[in-house]
């Protein structure tokens, strides 16, 4: 078996729901807690020193012969473990196993590296219980308050720092890092790619060029509960009707702005059948080509739900939750990248509409991504897929591109 392989098939259990067949690790759960048990196994069955950071995430060390000292200008690769409501399998953890195995693949070439290698899993990701993506990279990069993460809930009112604390974790630690940008020297991210443009090009493997601005809107449509079957239809104020004309609203505003926007998370309130609701609480998702489109999508689609509650006495209130700006990777890395893959052929370089830690640390350190082919371009679904052969050619490849960056130096 292929070093990736024989890693892969461990945590393919973990997490995963009997009915729906896809992924439920939320960040603090028990499933996010065996992935990081598992972690941590990989890294002590390769000699390497594990570190959980003050916001929970997790670095495996492979130090060069006779380091002295803390790690600097390090190679860091990996990605996240978590994952959203019934995810797919390969969002995230395939970079992080990916990682493991190119370690494996250079210390089995006799490469001996000369700056220190880390393999690394960001806490909370997805952000499918708190709400807020990319806590972990967010926090340590300083894009977000340790007062604020702390206060996230999930869906039952629990805190982020209540669910840290019964994890055995230390919420008062939350907060920037100020070793980061010193202790990593460049991080490559592999991911399965989220879409099918690999498909369509029929390459196994991609480089990121660029990862579209997005975020996360709230939207609370707040009318009167009241009797649905005793209630006339003149003498509701019927949330759930604004919700439905806002949701139309927002793809056909995605449409003609050439982006996209989705509604994809409800709670309402009181949730019965035969009840009126007296709230919708609603969570848009939008995504653009550039900034300025974004604005405009978001302010559009706004109005026109501001237009919709009107219509139907609601009262609305939008809050952004998290916005994320345009990301264009480096220049040199990627080239880098491109040099040490040259024996595969031509590279494709492509952008992304999907969110990443790589998106985040570019604010700090130098960044990269390599994305690993998707025959089907399905993601977030317990369906997404990536075929074995391509698995481990982007173990492969991620291997050298470790080896060329920590054996040159």
């Amino acid at each position: 078996m292929t070093e990736f392989d024989t890693l892969w098939p461990a945590i393919l259990d973990v997490g995963r729901d009997a009915g729906s067949g896809g992924y439920r690790r939320y960040a603090w759960s028990d499933a996010d807690l065996m992935l990081r048990e598992w972690f941590t196994g990989c890294a002590a069955e390769r000699g390497m020193d594990v570190e959980e950071d003050r916001n929970g995430n997790l670095w495996a060390w492979w130090m060069p012969p006779g380091w002295d000292g803390d790690p600097s200008d390090a190679f860091v690769t990996g990605s996240h473990l978590d994952s959203v409501p019934d995810g797919g399998a390969f969002d995230g953890p395939l970079g992080v196993v990916s990682a493991f195995a190119a370690v494996d693949i250079v210390r089995a070439r006799g490469v001996v590296p000369a700056v220190p290698v880390a393999v690394v899993a960001f806490s909370d990701e997805e952000g499918a219980r708190f709400g807020v993506a990319c806590v972990g990279s967010q926090l340590s990069s300083g894009a977000l308050s340790a007062d604020r993460a702390r206060g996230l809930r999930d869906i039952d009112g629990i805190t982020l720092a209540e669910a840290m604390t019964k994890a055995g974790r230390c919420p008062d630690r939350l907060g920037h890092d100020p070793q980061l940008a010193d202790r990593v020297g460049v991080f490559v991210e592999l991911h399965v790619e989220q879409g099918r443009a690999l498909d369509l090009l029929d390459r196994p493997i991609a480089v990121a060029s660029a990862i579209w601005p997005h975020g996360r809107w709230e939207f609370v449509f707040r009318g009167q509960a009241n009797h649905a079957g005793t209630t006339r239809l003149a003498d509701r104020r019927d949330p759930m009707l604004a919700y439905a004309s806002s949701v139309l609203s927002a793809r056909s505003c995605a449409a003609a702005h050439d982006a996209v926007a989705t509604f994809g998370k409800v709670l309402v309130t009181p949730n019965g059948a035969n009840a009126i609701p007296s709230a919708i609480r609603a969570w848009l998702d939008a995504r653009a080509a550039d900034e300025t489109t974004l604005t405009a999508l978001v302010d559009r689609i706004s109005a026109e739900a501001g237009g919709h509650a009107v219509a139907d006495g609601i009262d609305l209130e939008v809050s952004a939750e998290s916005i994320t700006p345009v990301v264009h990777f480096p220049a040199a890395p990627r080239e880098r990248l491109q040099r040490a893959l040259a024996h595969l052929g031509d590279i494709p370089v492509l952008p992304t509409q999907a969110g990443h830690d790589a998106g985040i640390l570019s604010a700090l350190v130098p960044t990269a991504m390599l994305f690993v082919r998707n025959p089907t371009g399905v993601s977030h679904s317990p369906t997404e897929f990536a075929e074995s052969v391509d698995c481990n050619r982007g173990a492969q490849a991620l291997a050298d591109v470790m080896a060329d960056w920590v054996a040159s130096r």
